[in-house]
């Protein structure tokens, strides 16, 4: 083996210096003007460009974190539950009113209602709760 048959494991590859003159014009390969052409060059981060776009908040700081219940009218409810006598969410789930029996549920006096029944577990607005009350049900 002679020395210059000796090869280094890892290329030693310098880096292409440009904008310095040389054969390559004046821009020297980096095109003209703009950011990308100057010397020390940072390309601002897209997120930045990102985050400006988004609505700046302002107003009221302080919204109400609570979900808000589920609203149900009596008329509706006076079609499905023609002849049941009590009314709770596990109903509500079986006669397809509602997915779950995890959310909460306020009844609204939207519609008429002719049969008596009773409503349990759930929130019912006062007109509502007068009309239930005024077919011969009850709230619990």
């Amino acid at each position: 083996m002679q020395i210059q048959e000796i090869k280094t494991l890892i290329s030693r590859k310098n880096k292409k210096r440009i904008g310095r003159g040389g054969k390559r014009g004046t821009t020297s390969g980096k095109g003209q003007k703009g950011q990308r052409a100057r010397s020390g060059h940072r390309i601002r981060p897209a997120e930045r460009d990102i985050f400006s776009k988004f609505p700046k908040l302002r107003g009221v700081k302080n919204k109400s974190l609570a979900k808000k219940p589920l609203a149900l009218n009596l008329g509706d409810i006076e079609k499905k539950f023609s002849g049941e006598k009590s009314i709770t969410k596990d109903t509500l789930k079986k006669f397809g009113l509602i997915k779950s029996t995890s959310v909460s549920i306020k009844i609204l006096a939207t519609g008429e209602i002719k049969t008596p029944f009773i409503v349990e577990g759930m929130s019912v607005s006062e007109s509502a709760r007068k009309k239930i009350e005024a077919a011969g049900g009850s709230v619990k």
